[in-house]
């Protein structure tokens, strides 16, 4: 059958090889030309058509167009007729047809209206060629432009967060800062009172412990974004935890008068994992329920067994958690108030810190609000840990620090080497240490240390970690090798700030007997020397 109902004949006084040229350029086209009538049947079909349609001539000649077109779309051909009928073209006009396998394609269609000798519109035809390739490319593009936009937008979200918490870190650090700087100067002055000193004394204490908690919590979350918290895991009891937890944060909740609610499961068994690190999980929870619940309300801490875990929920009565925000609490930077006029201190990583604790223990942790002045629960989620009865000998966390309630011992007469390059720091040592009878001698560098090592007879050596031109490492070094010459050892604790437990290992690798972090407590470190002093006397 051929592709046409052949040619017409040539109008009176044209040029037969005319119309056969027109024959020829249809048969060669690359595009699809194809003519119907104003019913929508297929008068003509050319090779072009016959291979992007999978139809051959003879199987569209005489048939409906609607054989090409989706049912979804017939109402598309109506509309095109109507308009041809009109006499309006239709110019790249984009859509979708069927082949003969049943595969869409995209096309680009363009449709004008066919005239008579008379000038009457008696039909249509259409050119066509295939654009799906070059959709595929737009709709990759779009793609690429999309994460693009998104990889944008994420960068300037970052950015600001970034800028955000610069901001928060700035004011948390200097508004303690200011407390210290401020009180310091005042109690110097020559007029200040005994009631001064004690107020300005407090001042300085509680701004301290705010600034050490910061610190320790930038050095966690770098920790945690490194790869390098390392837990010391072994099986205890949450039921310790959370009562040390809760005393910790005692005195604060008191001061707004909130009621603090236990409903502890006695019979939830241990669980393994790092007991100071699950300590502060359960610290920053309940020091986040302290903050944002107001004054003369109420804390619940529920500690229960559920299927094959245990959790411990804190719940308080507090200014709750927006719905939008809800998503993004444990977010590390993100705070829901974060302008300058915020109601609440702190950096907003305390929650991230929080679930990547507890995610290193294999748990979970979740937030639920109803929403503003509803309240938050954040509910931790822990595996058990099952134990033989005679195996249970899980570690229990005293409520209390013992080295307060205990009385510290002397250290009459000891002779220390202290190995500091900071100067207020060795004078803080200098009367701790000699307010308990120490006799300690001042080296503001290794090679001064070694020196005077030389020169005479100490009892114990304290010494800093960081410190120019021979650190603490290097002195601890010379020092063992200077000893293993002359056949005498002594005792040497590391006093440092670099706090973390690769720190504490690297030290007593390096020859140290005692790692103690800095900010230091007068009472670790007087401990820690008499307890030294008497392995050497024993």
């Amino acid at each position: 059958m051929n592709r046409t109902d052949g040619p017409p004949e040539p109008p009176p006084g044209s040029d037969p090889s005319a119309a056969q040229l027109l024959a020829a350029i249809v048969e060669s086209s690359e595009d699809v030309i194809a003519s119907k009538t104003l019913g929508g049947i297929v008068t003509s079909w050319n090779p072009a058509a016959e291979r992007l349609f999978g139809l051959t001539a003879g199987e569209m000649i005489g048939q409906s167009i609607l054989k090409i077109i989706p049912p979804e779309l017939h109402q598309e051909e109506e509309r095109i007729l109507a308009e041809i009928r009109r006499g309006n073209p239709i110019k790249r006009y984009q859509t979708v047809r069927v082949r003969k396998d049943g595969t869409r394609v995209h096309i680009s269609l363009t449709v004008s209206p066919v005239r008579n000798q008379a000038g009457e519109i008696v039909g249509a035809a259409k050119i066509a060629h295939d654009i799906t390739a070059l959709r595929a490319l737009t709709a990759d593009r779009e793609m690429l432009l999309q994460a693009e936009r998104s990889a944008r937008a994420h960068a300037e979200r970052m950015s600001q967060l970034k800028d955000e918490f610069l901001a928060t870190l700035s004011h948390e650090l200097r508004t303690p800062l200011n407390a210290i700087q401020g009180w310091s100067e005042l109690l110097q002055h020559p007029g200040a009172t005994k009631e001064d000193s004690q107020k300005g004394l407090g001042a300085i204490a509680r701004n301290v412990r705010l600034q050490t908690q910061i610190v320790n919590d930038l050095l966690d979350m770098s920790r945690i974004i490194s790869g390098q918290v390392t837990l010391e895991v072994r099986p205890m009891s949450l039921q310790d935890i959370i009562g040390h937890a809760i005393d910790a944060i005692r005195a604060s909740a008191e001061n707004k008068s909130i009621r603090i609610q236990t409903l502890l499961d006695s019979k939830v068994g241990p669980v393994r994992g790092d007991s100071t690190r699950l300590q502060q999980v359960l610290w920053n929870l309940l020091s986040n329920a302290v903050k944002f619940t107001p004054k003369g309300g109420r804390i619940k801490i529920v500690l229960e067994r559920v299927d094959s875990h245990v959790e411990v929920a804190v719940e308080d009565s507090g200014i709750g958690i927006e719905p939008d925000f809800l998503p993004f609490v444990f977010d590390r930077f993100r705070q829901a108030d974060s302008g300058l006029s915020r109601r609440y201190g702190g950096l907003g990583i305390g929650l991230s810190i929080v679930k990547s604790l507890v995610e290193l223990h294999g748990g979970t942790v979740r937030a639920k609000s109803r929403g503003k002045d509803e309240g938050s629960t954040f509910t931790v989620a822990l595996p058990l840990f099952h134990v033989r009865p005679q195996d249970d000998q899980a570690p229990r966390i005293s409520p209390s620090d013992p080295l307060q309630t205990m009385e510290l011992p002397r250290l009459d007469n000891i002779k220390v080497l202290l190995v500091d390059d900071d100067r207020d720091g060795g004078e803080l040592v200098s009367a701790i240490l000699g307010g308990r009878g120490a006799l300690v001698q001042c080296a503001a560098s290794g090679a001064e240390a070694l020196q005077l090592l030389r020169e005479e007879e100490y009892d114990l050596v304290l010494s800093d970690i960081g410190m120019p031109d021979m650190d603490g490492y290097e002195f601890i070094r010379n020092l063992r090798q200077m000893e293993k010459e002359h056949s005498k050892w002594m005792p040497a604790i590391a006093l440092t700030a670099y706090a973390g437990p690769e720190d504490r290992q690297r030290a007593l690798i390096a020859g140290y007997q005692m790692h103690i972090s800095k900010p230091l407590e007068a009472a670790e470190l007087i401990a820690a020397i008499a307890s030294l002093r008497h392995l050497t006397t024993t």
